[in-house]
């Protein structure tokens, strides 16, 4: 974890002012990250309000504990089941906004750990919740190459993406891939 990593929020203001926070309000805060707008929405909620935060990342789950807020709770959990949480805390039609911040974070591509970057060496991870599912190099390794060709040409709009899906295979045939760095020199080849 990068302990003294200072994230700032972009594009913070505007996107808690697209909220319209009302004080009595309840509000989720469906991507929590590090915490810039959950913080912020706090700040403009009265006693009344309620902020329910989620994350499926156990380092923002970790930064979401150090917030001392009985108007706060955070869920450890994909904002996709976000219908499922509202309606075991009996919460429909009560929400007042969502705030959905979509992507990878910088704390998630600068640590090197988290396996997102190619620009430092890590465990080819690249997971969101590395406690749950494949990591990237379990999947690597047990993929067919037309999906991974299919991965890199729709998510990554990659055109070169048969001729690099068969080098991964290839590669991993020789000797499965672990680390970042090596998937990196296997695409840039």
């Amino acid at each position: 974890m990068m302990e003294n990593y200072k994230h700032t929020t972009v594009l913070l203001d505007e996107a808690v002012n697209g909220l319209n926070i009302r004080p009595d309000g309840i509000y989720i805060d469906g991507t929590f990250g590090r915490g810039g707008h959950s913080r912020l929405i706090l700040s403009q909620l009265g006693e009344e309000g309620r902020l329910l935060a989620i994350d499926r990342d156990p380092q923002a789950i970790a930064v979401a504990k150090t917030i001392d807020d009985p108007r706060f709770s955070i869920i450890h959990g994909p904002f996709s089941a976000l219908g499922e949480y509202v309606a075991e805390r009996d919460l429909i039609g009560k929400i007042d906004g969502i705030l959905l911040d979509l992507g990878v974070s910088s704390p998630q591509l600068d640590d090197a750990e988290r396996g997102f970057s190619f620009m430092r060496d890590g465990p080819l991870d690249m997971r969101m919740d590395p406690t749950r599912g494949q990591s990237a190099a379990e999947w690597l390794q047990t993929a067919e190459e037309a999906d991974i060709a299919w991965v890199l040409k729709t998510y990554g709009e990659e055109r070169f993406a048969k001729r690099i899906a068969r080098a991964i295979v290839e590669r991993n045939r020789e000797q499965p891939m672990t680390r970042t760095k090596e998937l990196a020199e296997v695409v840039a080849a």
